[in-house]
């Protein structure tokens, strides 16, 4: 689910690092990911070690030379962690600044309160939307984690009941409403009506977020029943706190990336001009890093500095905030080092390929391509882009509402069914203290509920619109 694919591609060798056939990286592709799964599954080796090696042996496979594998695999592992791995460092501060500070009790109190027993699924995954709606997959993992893990832990709700609502509605925003980057590629590609677009996208998440969200997770908490990993949940500070940020401080520092990246939406849409300053600016305090950066550093001054933290203080409250997840960061890097060999060996072009033979409506061929280079690639983004550019002829005749719909069957693909290449399958997996199988039946379920439903919606608005 990794949203700095964009970059990952730009990086990517031009052409794949072997000649294989289709057959040959179809039987690649399997025994890579069946590598990965015994590994882990029977003889219980660490995800990161599982996944190195199902790399190495998915490029042997596949007839790469040895060092274009290790290549590929630490290409992908570097980006993903100097990418995805930044924002978890810097997630980890903050939800650390929350926690010690009194900042997160004061959110979980106040939602408690607020919101009964039946009603906290739909509560966050209104929070969940409405936090996603500008912010990157992982931005908002990592800055909803704290939260959910606390209200399950306070409110003795199961984990599935909370967390599976609040994914749901950062991934259903993910895939189909910009400014996040899969769509806005695909608009691009297409040539669809930017506002038309996300009228549309936000007509069909509702829905689908509700389904795969809080009716979803009814299931999902019967087939999986865990408590929250008690590693990665915010600790009460181990003092008695003189005081502790106030609600409104605290939900404003949390919200301060999502407000910048919303700034530098808006600004992108409104002005689209590169050489504007104001935009350029926006650019710049609105990407990811600088946005969480931000909020760590304000943090620092409305959470710590308010609950009477000194400089030793700080200092050591993020110097532990960074221990729990090392292992995260590995495994998630180690996830972006499969799916770029995935990517290097040509697979997604096999998948193009093969698509130009299929003879079925446009919707449900974007819906199909996208779902295959998903499938094989492990990235929404990378399936959203490639897809998008395959049926972007489709749309020459298309009315501006079904080119906007074309966008929408794409940006359902990309959602289907996340697995072990997928590098947010292990966040999740990791963030919850999943096992693999436990990973497969509640989140990769979801993903193809997600994928599956908002499909059903767009083929029912192509009908009436």
């Amino acid at each position: 689910m990794s949203t700095l694919s964009v970059e990952m591609l730009a990086a990517a060798p031009a052409g794949p690092i072997t000649s294989a056939g289709h057959a040959q990286l179809g039987i690649a592709v399997l025994v890579g990911i069946a590598v990965i799964v015994l590994l882990i599954t029977r003889l219980k080796l660490h995800a990161f070690l599982a996944l190195t090696i199902g790399s190495l042996v998915l490029g042997a496979a596949a007839g790469a030379p040895l060092d274009k594998g290790i290549a590929s695999f630490t290409t992908g592992l570097g980006s993903t962690v100097a990418g995805v791995g930044v924002l978890i460092a810097l997630g980890a501060i903050l939800g650390k600044l929350l926690a010690d500070s009194g900042g997160a009790d004061q959110i979980v109190d106040t939602i408690l309160a607020k919101a009964g027993t039946r009603s906290m699924p739909w509560a966050m995954v209104l929070i969940a939307g409405v936090i996603g709606l500008p912010l990157f997959f992982e931005v908002g993992i990592v800055l909803l984690i704290p939260v959910v893990l606390l209200v399950a832990k306070r409110g003795n709700h199961s984990l599935m009941r909370i967390g599976i609502p609040a994914l749901a509605g950062l991934s259903v925003m993910h895939g189909l409403v910009p400014p996040h980057p899969g769509p806005l590629a695909a608009i691009d590609a297409i040539g669809a009506d930017l506002g038309v677009t996300l009228a549309l996208g936000v007509l069909v998440a509702v829905p689908t977020a509700v389904i795969a969200g809080p009716l979803f997770a009814r299931l999902a908490a019967r087939w999986v029943d865990i408590a929250p990993p008690e590693k990665l949940i915010p600790q009460r500070p181990s003092e008695e706190l003189e005081r502790r940020p106030s609600f409104a401080v605290t939900v404003g520092t949390v919200l301060l990336p999502v407000v910048l990246m919303l700034v530098k939406a808006l600004v992108d849409v409104v002005v689209d001009d590169p050489k504007d300053h104001v935009q350029r600016v926006t650019d710049v305090i609105g990407s990811p890093l600088i946005a969480l950066l931000s909020a760590v550093l304000v943090g620092l001054f409305t959470l710590g500095r308010a609950a009477g933290f000194g400089r030793d203080r700080l200092a050591t409250t993020v110097e532990k905030s960074l221990v729990p997840i090392a292992g995260i960061l590995l495994i998630v890097g180690a996830g972006g080092g499969f799916k770029q060999t995935l990517v290097d060996i040509g697979v997604g072009r096999m998948i193009m390929d093969i698509s130009e033979e299929w003879s079925v409506s446009a919707l449900l061929l974007a819906w199909l391509i996208a779902v295959g280079i998903r499938l094989a690639t492990g990235s929404a983004t990378v399936a959203t882009i490639s897809a998008a550019g395959l049926v972007a002829p489709l749309a020459a005749d298309m009315s501006t509402t079904h080119a906007a719909l074309l966008v929408l069957a794409v940006g359902a693909g990309s959602l289907f069914f996340s697995h072990v290449n997928d590098a947010g399958f292990w966040m999740v997996k990791e963030y919850f203290g999943m096992s693999v199988g436990q990973t497969i039946k509640t989140w990769s379920l979801m993903e193809t509920v997600i994928s599956v439903v908002s499909l059903g919606f767009v083929m029912l608005l192509s009908l009436v619109l």
